[in-house]
C-alpha cells in the first residue's frame, strides 16, 4: 500500500498549515526540488509565504501550480482521527488538507522525480505554491504572477493541482472557472417603536420585495462552457435583538458566479436598476474576486485526456463548474490552465479523505502529462 506519494502526503497533512500558516510545508518541497537541480525564489508576501521553481530556461514553460494552506478544521472531536494526524483507515487516507490539496502537492513532486530520472525536458518546468489560496488570497498567488511579470517569466502551461474528480480519479478536469463578484448591500431605514410604525421604517420590510426580485432575476442564459449566471445571498442581518424595536439597517451579503456571457459592469448596473426600483436607501459595496477564464483545446487540454485515459482507461469530462481557484490569476497572463486532482467529495468537510489507491495512479497521470508536453 505505501508509496512515495503518500510517504510525502502523509509528511505535509502532519503539519498544521492553517491558512496562511504554511508550517513548512513547502520547505519540505524545496528540499525534494532542489536535489534536482531546480532553482528556487521564496517569496513572502506579508504573512504568506510562497516560492517558485524552475528547472531550465527553455520554452515551453510547463509550470504546477497549488497550495500548502488549508481550512480550519472546524469541532476536532467529530473527527475519526485527528486532522494533522495523518491515518488509514478502509483505504481511505484521512486528514485536513488530504484531498485539497496535499495529496496532490505529493504526486507532484514525486511525478517530477520520476520524469526527470527517465527524460530530459524539451522546456521547463517550474511549481509555483503559496499559502494563501484558502485566505483572502492577496498575498499568494496573485502577488507570484505581479513578481513574474516583472521579471518577465512567462507561463505556457500551467496544471493546477485542485481536486476535481467528482466520483473517481480524472473524471472530471477543469478548464475554466466562472467569475466571482460579490457585494455587500446597507439597507437604511429608520429606527423605532414597533407600536408607532408610522414613526419609523423597516429596512426589513422595505428590502422584502427588492430581494425577491434579485432572487428572481435571470442573469444570463450561460453558453457551451458555462452555466447560467447565478446569484446567492449568504447572509442577512437585521435587528437589535430586542423585539419591540423596528431595526435601522439591514445587511445583506450576495455573490454572483458569473459566466462569459455576462460582464461585472452588467451585473453592478442590473443590481441598482432593480434596487432603484424599490425606492430604497442603500449603500453598496462591490468585490471582484475573479474573472471567468476558459482554457480551449489545445496541447496542454489534449495532453491531459490522452494522459488519463492511458492511466485510468477513461476519458474525462470536461467542465467549468464549482467554485474559484487561483487559476484566476495564472490565466489572464496568456497561460492555458487546466485543474486535475483528486476527488473533491471531502473537501473542507469533517473527516476529509482521499483514497490511497488513487495516490499512485494521480502520480502518472501528472508524469504522463509532463512527457507529452515537454517532448522533442
Amino acid at each position: 500500500m505505501t508509496s512515495p506519494t503518500l510517504e510525502l502526503a502523509k509528511e505535509l497533512i502532519s503539519r498544521v498549515s492553517v491558512t496562511p500558516d504554511d508550517a513548512g510545508c513547502q520547505e519540505v518541497m524545496i528540499e525534494r526540488l532542489q536535489k534536482l537541480g531546480f532553482k528556487i525564489k521564496r517569496l513572502r508576501f506579508g504573512d504568506v509565504d510562497n516560492f517558485w521553481a524552475r528547472l531550465g530556461d527553455q520554452k515551453p514553460l510547463f509550470a504546477f501550480a497549488g497550495h500548502t494552506d488549508v481550512v480550519p478544521t472546524g469541532p476536532v472531536k467529530q473527527w475519526k482521527f485527528d486532522p494533522f494526524t495523518p491515518t488509514i483507515h478502509e483505504q481511505m487516507l484521512y486528514g485536513r488538507g488530504a484531498a485539497d490539496m496535499k495529496s496532490s502537492l505529493a504526486a507532484i513532486i514525486v511525478a517530477i522525480e520520476n520524469y526527470l530520472s527517465k527524460n530530459t525536458p524539451n522546456g521547463s518546468i517550474a511549481l509555483l505554491i503559496t499559502s494563501d489560496e484558502e485566505g483572502p488570497s492577496i498575498n499568494g498567488t496573485v502577488k507570484v504572477i505581479e513578481w513574474l511579470e516583472q521579471q518577465n517569466e512567462k507561463i505556457d502551461m500551467c496544471l493546477v493541482g485542485e481536486p476535481s474528480s467528482s466520483a473517481k480519479l480524472g473524471d472530471v478536469v477543469k478548464n475554466g472557472r466562472r467569475g466571482s463578484l460579490g457585494a455587500r448591500l446597507k439597507i437604511l431605514g429608520q429606527q423605532g417603536h414597533v407600536a408607532y410604525p408610522q414613526l419609523a421604517k423597516n429596512p426589513i420590510h422595505s428590502a422584502a420585495q427588492a430581494i425577491a426580485a434579485l432572487c428572481a432575476e435571470s442573469w444570463d442564459q450561460g453558453n457551451e462552457f458555462f452555466p447560467p449566471t447565478t446569484f446567492q445571498i449568504s447572509n442577512i442581518n437585521s435587528g437589535t435583538g430586542a423585539d419591540n424595536v423596528i431595526p435601522g439597517e439591514l445587511e445583506a451579503v450576495f455573490n454572483f458566479r458569473f459566466s462569459t456571457e455576462s460582464t461585472p459592469d452588467q451585473l453592478k448596473q442590473r443590481v441598482v436598476e432593480l434596487l432603484d426600483e424599490h425606492q430604497l436607501d442603500y449603500e453598496l459595496n462591490w468585490r471582484l474576486s475573479g474573472m471567468p477564464f476558459l482554457t480551449s483545446k489545445g496541447k496542454l487540454l489534449d495532453a491531459i485526456t490522452a494522459s488519463i485515459s492511458d492511466v485510468c482507461g477513461y476519458a474525462p469530462e470536461i467542465s467549468t463548474a464549482g467554485g474559484t481557484s487561483d487559476g484566476r490569476f495564472i490565466a489572464p497572463t496568456g497561460s492555458e490552465v487546466v485543474e486535475v486532482g483528486p476527488v473533491n467529495a471531502t473537501i473542507h468537510k469533517i473527516d476529509e479523505c482521499v483514497n490511497v489507491e488513487s495516490l499512485v495512479p494521480l502520480t502518472d497521470i501528472y508524469e504522463a502529462i509532463l512527457t507529452r508536453v515537454l517532448k522533442k
